[in-house]
C-alpha cells in the first residue's frame, strides 16, 4: 500500500523511537519527525521519517558509531548530499525499532534538505487549505495509478506536482521572513 489516511498514532510512534535515540546518542542538536506522517491530517506512506540533526560534520562519526551500537548501519547519502541514511541491521533485535516502520537520516543543522522538509511540514501544519490541496494531489495520483506502486507514486509526485512543493516552500519562506522581521523590529 502506498498511502493511507492519517493516523494519530504516528506521533506516538515517532516519540517511542525518539526516546530510544535520545538515550543512546550524545552529539545531536535535535531529533525531528519530518515527512507526511508529521503533518496532522495528512494522508501518507505509513513510514515515520526521522532526522537526527547534528551541529557539525565533526559530530557525524560519533553519531554513526552510536547508531551502529543500537543496530543501524550507514548507507551513504543515497543521492542527497549531506543527508546520511541509516537502516536497521537484521542482526540486532529491538521490539520498538524493528516493529515501527521508519526511515532514519542524519544531517547537520544547516543542511538545505533538512530546512526544506521542516519548512514544508510546518507550513502544512499551520495551513489547512494547503494541507487539503496536498491530500487531494495524493488521492489524485492514487486514483490514476492505484495504491500499490510506491515507486511510480513518488515519481509522479516529483515530476507532475513539483509546482505544488515550490509554491508551498515559497509561501513558507515569505511567511518566515515576515515573522523574523516582526521579531527583529520588536527587539531593536
Amino acid at each position: 500500500m502506498t498511502i493511507v489516511e492519517y493516523n494519530s498514532k504516528w506521533t506516538e510512534y515517532f516519540q517511542q523511537i525518539e526516546n530510544i535515540l535520545k538515550s543512546n546518542l550524545s552529539k545531536y542538536a535535535k531529533i525531528e519527525h519530518i515527512g507526511s506522517t508529521a503533518i496532522t491530517g495528512m494522508w501518507a506512506k505509513p513510514i515515520i521519517d526521522i532526522v537526527i540533526v547534528i551541529n557539525s560534520p565533526e559530530d557525524f562519526i560519533e553519531t554513526k558509531n552510536e547508531l551502529e551500537k543500537i543496530g543501524y548501519s550507514h548507507h551513504g547519502d543515497q543521492g542527497i548530499i549531506g543527508r546520511e541514511v541509516f537502516k536497521r541491521n537484521i542482526n540486532f533485535q529491538n521490539e520498538i525499532l524493528d516493529n515501527i516502520s521508519h526511515h532514519l537520516y542524519v544531517c547537520t543543522i544547516d543542511n538545505e534538505e533538512y530546512k526544506r522538509h521542516t519548512l514544508f511540514r510546518n507550513y502544512l501544519n499551520k495551513h489547512e487549505k494547503a494541507r487539503n490541496e496536498y491530500n487531494n494531489i495524493k488521492k489524485e495520483i492514487i486514483h490514476k495509478i492505484g495504491n500499490e506502486d510506491r515507486k511510480e507514486y513518488v515519481s509522479i509526485k516529483a515530476t507532475q506536482y513539483n509546482w505544488f512543493f515550490e509554491k508551498v516552500l515559497k509561501e513558507a519562506n515569505e511567511e518566515e521572513k515576515l515573522i523574523l522581521g516582526k521579531y527583529q523590529s520588536k527587539t531593536i
